[in-house]
């Protein structure tokens, strides 16, 4: 039966293992890890950290800022139709 850790901890022990204060095999007795599986995670966060820097990670946030602002803007148009109708209903009663 396979065990599955969550990302945080990856992240933790991969982090640990790079620093190199502790070894491998201390590393695995203290989190429970197989040592190859340790040394797996740290070779994929020393391959992966130059996407944290990329362009495309910069790209995903100005798309998601974008987003935001067409919701807020969105959210004030419907608040100033609403406004508008509840004048209307007043008007008419």
């Amino acid at each position: 039966m396979r065990k599955k850790f969550e990302a945080t901890l990856k992240a933790k022990v991969a982090i640990e293992a790079l620093r190199g204060e502790k070894t491998i095999a201390e590393l695995s007795s203290e989190y429970g890890v197989h040592p190859n599986q340790i040394g797996k995670w740290k070779q994929d966060l020393i391959q992966g950290a130059a996407e944290v820097f990329t362009k495309e990670n910069r790209d995903k946030a100005n798309i998601l800022e974008e987003e935001k602002d067409k919701l807020y803007k969105n959210i004030g148009k419907l608040q100033v139709e609403n406004d508008w109708i509840k004048k209307k209903l007043e008007l008419l009663r």
